[in-house]
């Protein structure tokens, strides 16, 4: 049997396109800028490679403990410790050029203008192939303030695009009372796609310490525990919505990756299955490629939006 069809399109109205080979992925801040999981297994063979956040200036994150395991699931709050990106670019950039994967890296700002600077700096760095707008991130101050926004995340959206000629992806927060809205306000000012979902902000309480057991109290919540609200998301969004959407939230197994995709998404994202198992991508990649095998389809787009409500 020919092996089935994985290539898919992420930017198809951008003059710079984002090509997969396949629509796998990690999710930001699980691959580190990564050169670690590099010497564990070939990147290449990989849809995209995805970034950690990086800021305006560098940031040493929060204090410790920053991760805590909770049923299903783990909380955390790391707070976007990165490099900064005159380091990225002066230091990992070169290293992704030499790959045959495409790179995307995450960026967050405190304001529409950040997320422009960003845009600004990274546009032209070889190596670097998209941008992954972080409006969702809930372990640092007034990291969700443009994800629960329409205006907010459109002014941030406009800022990036009108900075560089990169695909942007925006990546949406389940926090946010309607999703869907936020990511129709991105697309409107020239997002690529949309990312759903980040974590969900979450609590964990030490008892015998009588404390929370994060020194900022609340965290993200990632893991399994999160994958029936970040499908919903994606199900939701598809409906409202016109560019690929790249689903995210609780995915460690090839079948996971089949329902994103059968709810909407083009490609999928793993991200907490990496702490327990480097390899779990990979292993997401390998076990949709056999899933589609089984069940014969031929390419994956047969499948993508399969699970949407039937036209009228």
């Amino acid at each position: 049997m020919t092996p089935p069809q994985l290539a898919v399109e992420l930017a198809p109205e951008r003059k710079t396109n984002l090509s997969l080979r396949n629509p796998v992925m990690p999710a930001s801040g699980t691959f580190s800028w990564g050169l670690e999981f590099a010497r564990q297994f070939d990147v290449n063979r990989l849809g995209a490679v995805v970034s950690k956040g990086v800021t305006p200036l560098p940031r040493a994150g929060n204090p410790q403990p920053r991760v805590a395991e909770t049923p299903s699931g783990m909380l955390n709050s790391i707070g976007l410790q990165n490099l900064g990106p005159d380091r990225i670019i002066a230091e990992m950039a070169p290293v992704w050029a030499g790959w045959d994967v495409p790179v995307i890296v995450n960026v967050a700002g405190d304001s529409a203008g950040d997320y422009g600077d960003l845009a600004r700096a990274f546009d032209g760095v070889p190596g670097v192939a998209a941008l992954e707008l972080n409006f969702s991130c809930p372990n640092v101050d007034n990291g969700l303030d443009f994800g629960l926004s329409a205006q907010a995340a459109a002014q941030a959206t406009r800022a990036a695009v009108r900075s560089c000629e990169l695909p942007v992806i925006v990546k949406l927060t389940p926090a946010a009372t309607d999703p869907a809205e936020i990511a129709g306000a991105c697309v409107d000012e020239g997002a690529s796609a949309i990312c759903a979902i980040n974590t969900v902000p979450g609590l964990a309480i030490d008892t015998d310490t009588r404390r929370p057991v994060l020194p900022r109290a609340s965290g993200g919540l990632s893991g399994p525990a999160i994958k029936p609200v970040a499908l919903r998301v994606v199900y939701e969004v598809a409906q409202a919505v016109r560019v690929p959407l790249i689903g995210c939230g609780g995915i460690s197994s090839g079948r996971d990756a089949v329902e994103f995709l059968m709810a909407g998404a083009t490609a999928v994202q793993v991200g907490t299955a990496s702490f327990s198992n480097p390899r779990a991508p990979l292993d997401v990649l390998e076990e949709l490629e056999a899933w589609l095998e089984a069940h014969e389809v031929a390419d994956v787009h047969d499948i993508i939006g399969c699970a949407q409500p039937l036209p009228a």
